[in-house]
């Protein structure tokens, strides 16, 4: 098929009340470009209006592009989804909630051209309650730190990706990723710029607080050894503890003789010493399920119709 300047991806999860809206803001935005483009709306499982919504635009535009899944996998899967069928020569990324506004997409167009691979975004006086904002605070920390890449907010879904960043992710076949960090260890140019955020109008948040921490242990697993490392240094430290109070009790017998004092304190140092196993088997487990997972090789989604 034939290649376009800018293709702008959306994942979709049951946004039938701002759609409208959307598709013609994004219209506005990319026509004011004057260049060719596409967009590629990816219904990530939708079990309201969505789809038919989405259909009628098809059927309207020759613009818009519609991949549908049979079922939720996730908003990076269905960017993955998007990002395996794009032809833009710069890809553009874009929740459908509006509370990132399309009107800033030019922002992101003009760094690509200035020549960076990846352009991020951080939201300028964000409009989110306090419940989002703080694991998303923890969460961009977490991403800067295992990443290597110091960016200011990593959960801002606005973002563009030059083609060879792409194409460098299409050949990925990770069953779980996160894809701003994905990207951000194959550029070499990365710029985060200020864009506006609006208040969420219509519909409800799809990331929920177990959402985040699912997003956090893809994070910890997929791009760094860091907490299994942690998990390593944090055993022998423990171990060291242990034998230190081992030896210290075995001189107080020695000094005092037998005592039946202390043994609620050692009753709670060992539930402390469970705590931590059990921890670190818990991480381990995480490493160890993932892999499970990528060996099997099942499909990391299932389009069940395609409007191309």
């Amino acid at each position: 098929m034939d290649k376009v300047d800018i293709s702008v991806l959306v994942p979709i999860l049951n946004e039938e009340e701002s759609l409208r809206e959307l598709n013609e803001r994004l219209h506005k935005s990319l026509d004011s470009l004057g260049r060719t483009y596409e967009i590629i709306y990816i219904n990530d499982g939708s079990t309201d209006g969505t789809q038919q919504i989405l259909e009628e635009f098809h059927g309207q535009d020759n613009h818009v592009r519609v991949v549908e899944f049979n079922r939720n996998y996730g908003q990076h899967m269905a960017l993955f989804a998007g990002m395996e069928r794009s032809r833009g020569n710069m890809v553009i990324t874009i929740d459908a909630d509006l509370q990132n506004p399309p009107e800033e997409i030019p922002k992101l167009v003009a760094k690509i051209d200035e020549g960076f691979e990846v352009v991020g975004t951080y939201r300028k006086e964000r409009k989110d309650s306090i419940f989002r904002t703080l694991p998303s605070y923890i969460v961009n920390k977490i991403t800067a730190r295992l990443v290597g890449v110091k960016l200011r907010d990593w959960g801002c879904m606005l973002r563009a990706y030059d083609r060879d960043i792409v194409d460098s992710m299409n050949m990925c076949g990770e069953s779980a990723s996160f894809i701003p960090a994905l990207a951000a260890t194959f550029a070499r140019k990365v710029i985060e710029i200020e864009v506006r955020h609006e208040a969420r109008k219509k519909g409800m948040t799809k990331y929920s607080l177990f959402r985040l921490l699912h997003l956090n242990f893809d994070l910890m697993t997929g791009f760094s050894l860091l907490p299994i490392q942690f998990i390593g240094m944090l055993g022998v430290i423990i171990a060291l503890v242990g034998l230190a109070f081992a030896l210290f009790l075995i001189i107080r017998r020695l000094v005092v003789g037998p005592e039946v004092e202390g043994v609620f304190t050692l009753f709670a140092i060992n539930f402390v010493f469970m705590g931590a196993m059990i921890f670190a088997l818990g991480v381990i487990g995480e490493y160890i399920g993932r892999i499970y997972q990528q060996v099997r090789g099942r499909p990391r989604f299932i389009i069940k119709k395609e409007l191309l």
